[in-house]
């Protein structure tokens, strides 16, 4: 039933990003693929863990697939906003554009794939976490509840100061560095990637009888992949460093790019803000 499962997750999320390729295709804006994958990843996911295996859906099922649709729906609906709200094209996409010329679509389209098989392996971690078959609620739950809140609150807050930094005409051409911006150049990928930690905790049986467990493990380490590696950073800091060389240049001296921690006092640094 596992397996099954499994290929339920995939199959799902293929339809997802492929209907997402459709609409990125006909609206000429791929950033709409990103609340796709998001609200896809997240159904996907409450989906497997709530679909019975053996019994009645358990407290810890319930609480996982809950946590998987509400980080879903926040994200989503951010994303949707925020693609909605602009004229512009994101960054990312609009340099995959740029670099792909004729062959974007066809390129994309594969590209979504991987997207969509990452967004699986999510899925089958958040299925993981609920089929624990502890019967009760232990403090690792209570833990992983909170790992999970406490991220999903790190990302809105990140989300927040940088929409406030951009609708200020003040700011047009600057980096932001307010907030948790002036800790991490991307905090919204770090949190993002803490909360994916919070399944594999969910998962862990400290007996060892259940090592399917273990395999949640993978959610985080796919996040921290694609984020760092593929469609997150690499492309982002690529545009940013051509569309604002110096400033972006003295930021990235000045601030991690990825784990939050106090900004470098460089001397000569400018500050941006």
């Amino acid at each position: 039933m596992m397996i099954w499962l499994s290929l339920l997750a995939l199959v799902m999320m293929v339809l997802v990003m492929s209907l997402a390729w459709a609409v990125q295709k006909r609206t000429r804006n791929a950033g709409w693929v990103d609340a796709f994958w998001s609200a896809g990843t997240g159904v996907a996911g409450a989906i497997c863990a709530l679909l019975p295996v053996r019994g009645a859906p358990t407290l810890r099922v319930w609480l996982v697939a809950l946590l998987a649709l509400a980080w879903a729906g926040r994200l989503a609906f951010y994303l949707v906003r925020r693609t909605s709200g602009s004229a512009r094209e994101d960054v990312r996409y609009a340099r995959f554009r740029q670099e792909w010329g004729a062959a974007f679509d066809s390129r994309m389209f594969w590209f979504l794939m991987v997207q969509a098989a990452v967004g699986a392996l999510l899925a089958i971690c958040v299925m993981l976490a609920a089929r624990n078959p502890v019967a009760q609620l232990r403090w690792l739950d209570v833990a992983a509840a909170l790992v999970l809140l406490v991220a999903v609150g790190g990302e809105t807050l990140a989300d927040r100061q940088m929409h406030r930094f951009r609708v200020d005409p003040a700011n047009r051409g600057k980096v932001c560095a307010v907030g948790l911006w002036g800790w991490s150049r991307h905090p919204n990928y770090f949190f993002e990637c803490v909360g994916w930690c919070a399944y594999p905790i969910f998962a862990f049986d400290p007996s060892f009888h259940w090592n399917w467990g273990l395999a949640a493990l993978a959610g985080p380490l796919a996040m921290i992949w694609l984020l760092t590696k593929v469609s997150g950073i690499p492309p982002l800091e690529r545009e940013m460093v051509d569309s604002r060389p110096a400033a972006y240049r003295a930021y990235q001296a000045r601030v991690s790019a990825f784990i939050p921690r106090p900004p470098k006092t460089t001397p000569g640094l400018e500050a941006t803000r």
